[in-house]
């Protein structure tokens, strides 16, 4: 039996992967447009925010605009790197269940 790959743990929970795939379409994202586009509560965010964070795969940006605090979030190339290399060790995981066009061959 070949060895399964390793799925990294950082990115393996559903709201982190959502969030590095959310910030690999765009420059940056203010947490508002984070919390919308997903759906979780402020504190579930930041703390998987903070989780990103601290593995280097997001940088933060506090700016004030209008005299309101805004928090932006950029992707960092460990994050894009960390990101595909998830995929890549997917995909393989997945083997024939998926095709090369994304349809599932296998019920």
């Amino acid at each position: 039996m070949p060895e399964l790959p390793e799925l990294n743990p950082v990115v393996h929970g559903k709201l982190r992967l959502a969030l590095l795939s959310l910030l690999a379409g765009v420059e940056t994202a203010e947490f508002t447009w984070l919390r919308a586009r997903t759906g979780a509560t402020d504190g579930n965010l930041g703390a998987q925010l903070a989780t990103l964070e601290q593995a280097g795969y997001v940088a933060v940006k506090k700016k004030f605009i209008q005299r309101k605090p805004r928090t932006f979030y950029r992707i960092t190339e460990s994050g894009r790197q960390a990101l595909v290399e998830y995929v890549r060790a997917l995909k393989q995981l997945l083997g024939p269940a998926i095709s090369p066009n994304g349809k599932k061959l296998l019920s």
